[in-house]
This record gives structure tokens, sequence and C-alpha cells, in this order.
């Protein structure tokens, strides 16, 4: 492997600093209403279903997702308990209410234009039996200097998902442009959760051998004045379609699919069998 090296930290420290963060990363994968407490993945239409899991019957429709809870039945919804028929109204593409009943939180969430219910129950299983996820040693070779370019106008960049037949649109705004094995190469960017982050979602020559198959991601920070930005792909993490099928997570754009061997980050978990 030639990786280029951005810097020469202490190998000790860089370990410990990475496996604290590998341990937050499986902790809020693990906590108690977390993905991998999801029981079940609910379609709903305007015909009124009832699921395992939740109580009372579920549509949607012009005016968004509506319950009708049976006599006796009660749910806490922003803190507030609601009884009979409650209208949740219309959910925004990727986003969510969450509604209490018991010791279980019900997922009410919009993924690519679809309304849907996930129970989140914390003695699922998947989430009992969790006894992490395995990874390569992390190694500073695996830290790379790249750069970002903007593009005139975001892209909206279509997307398949890990469940057949759904898509996801996103707006990339950019490219991550970097160097690995003495080529370079490039990456579609997304927007990350914290402001002025990126997310790069990718496969490579490791996927579906020691790495999940389906995709990794990549956090990266805000890029610098002059568009330099750092790839830790130590923290190349699988999203939660790596654990349960009850995950709707997009899938990398076609250009994202890197011709090389990313042997640095998370493994297949031992949820999805063992790893090579």
């Amino acid at each position: 492997m030639s990786v280029r090296d951005t810097s020469a930290p202490d190998p000790e420290v860089f370990a410990k600093e990475w496996e604290a963060w590998h341990r937050d990363k499986d902790a809020r994968l693990a906590s108690e209403h977390g993905f991998l407490a999801i029981t079940g993945l609910h379609w709903l239409s305007a015909e009124p279903q009832s699921f395992p899991g939740a109580p009372g019957t579920w549509s949607t429709g012009p005016e968004g997702v509506a319950v009708e809870l049976g006599e006796g039945e009660e749910l806490l919804v922003g803190g507030e308990a609601v009884r009979g028929r409650h209208l949740f109204g219309v959910i925004p593409e990727r986003g969510g209410v969450d509604a209490v009943w018991g010791d279980t939180v019900i997922e009410v969430a919009k993924r690519g234009g679809n309304d849907v219910i996930r129970p989140r129950h914390p003695g699922h299983p998947l989430r009992v039996a969790f006894s992490g996820t395995p990874a390569y040693e992390p190694d500073p070779r695996w830290v790379v200097t790249g750069r970002y370019e903007a593009f005139d106008v975001p892209r909206p960049t279509t997307v398949g998902a890990s469940v057949e037949g759904l898509q996801h649109v996103y707006d990339a705004p950019g490219r991550v442009v970097f160097r690995l094995n003495e080529r370079e190469l490039s990456l579609t960017a997304f927007n990350g959760h914290a402001p002025g982050s990126l997310t790069l979602l990718f496969t490579d020559a490791t996927s579906g051998v020691t790495t999940y198959a389906a995709n990794r991601n990549l956090t990266v920070g805000a890029p610098g004045p002059d568009g330099t930005v750092v790839l830790d792909f130590n923290r190349a993490t699988n999203l939660p379609c790596a654990y349960t099928d009850f995950a709707t997570c997009p899938l990398p754009p076609a250009e994202n699919r890197l011709p090389v061997a990313v042997e640095a980050g998370e493994r297949i978990p031992h949820e999805r069998g063992p790893v090579a």
C-alpha cells in the first residue's frame, strides 16, 4: 500500500483517540432506542393498518400521517399525551417525529417519498446481543489530505437505497479529490450533519470481501479557506443497513465506487456473518 501521509502522530495517542471515537460510535448505534432497537419497518397507506410493536391503526393521506388509538391506548408526542385520533401531519423528506409508547419509541418518518413507522424497543434481540463492530487496526497512513472542489450550483443526485425500489435525492455541493495508491481519485460529496461538514458515501475493492458490500460512510470536516480537507479512512463507518434490514440507507452514487482497496475503518458486522 502506498498512501500519502499528512502528519506523523504518535501511534499510541492516535490509536487511543480512534478507540475512544469507535466506542462512542458503537454506543450511539446500540443506545436504548438506536438503530439496533428497531423491530420493524412498516410502510403506510391510505388504508388504516395495525402493526406489531405499535398501538392503534396507522394511515397516511393528503393531511399526513394519522393514528387511531384504541380504548385505553395512549402515546406521548412531544411530551403530551394523545388518545383517540392523532394527526402527525405531513412529515418532510428525511424528517421524523418520535411517539413514546411505554418503553417503545415509534419513529414516524418519511423516506424516499414514503411515510413509514419504525418501532424501537430496547429489548430487541439485535440490540441485546450487540458486541461491537469489527474494524481494521487504526493506522495513520490512512489519513490523507485532499481538496474540496465546489460545483457552480449544487447538483441534485439520485441514489439507490438499501430497500429495493426506494430512491433518495440529495443535493451534492461538490466533490473531494485526493490520492490513494499513487492514483488521483474523487468522491462526490453531500452535506454532513454538522454545519460545513461533508459526507462521502463510497465502496471500494474491499466491499463485499472484508467490508460491508453496499456502502460505507466517511465524514469530513469543513474545508479550509483553500479547500483543503482531511480524510481519515480509519473512521469510515457502516451505515445502519449494515446491521439491520429495517434501515433505508442511501447507496453511493456510481462515481463513488473506488477502484482501490481501502483496508481501513469498519468491517462487515458480526450480524452479517463472519469477517474475512
